[in-house]
């Protein structure tokens, strides 16, 4: 069974940083485009960032660049997202996506085929 298990969400100040983590198990990623999706209450499901399965182009969400950071470790089968100088708007929960994309745009939810159950970040003012 393909899994993949985010981590790391919480509760953190405004400024504040966190660094989520998704491991993936049933079958290697490594040949995967992984990244992140977020969606907040009421809002569609959004692009965060993507890292390619050569873990040298990343792409960013424009309200992240500069602030969030992508990485993988195809030898642990995983994804991290680093965020940093979090502010109220990140608030949301976090999924983890993978896949190959192919024709599809790496922007919308529906080119991924594996997604995470997701975890709650939270960010006080």
């Amino acid at each position: 069974q393909v899994q993949l298990v985010e981590s790391g969400g919480g509760l953190v100040q405004a400024g504040g940083s966190l660094r989520l983590s998704c491991a993936a198990s049933g079958r290697t990623f490594s040949s995967h485009a992984m990244g992140w999706f977020r969606q907040a209450p009421g809002k569609e499901r959004e692009f965060v960032a993507l890292i390619r399965a050569n873990g040298v182009i990343k792409y960013y969400a424009d309200p992240v660049k500069g602030r969030f950071i992508i990485s993988r470790d195809n030898g642990k089968n995983a994804v991290y997202l680093q965020m940093n100088s979090l502010k109220p708007e990140d608030a949301a929960v976090h999924y983890c996506v993978a896949g190959v994309l192919g024709g599809g745009s790496l922007y919308l939810p529906g080119s991924y085929d594996y997604w995470g159950q997701g975890t709650q970040v939270t960010v006080s003012s």
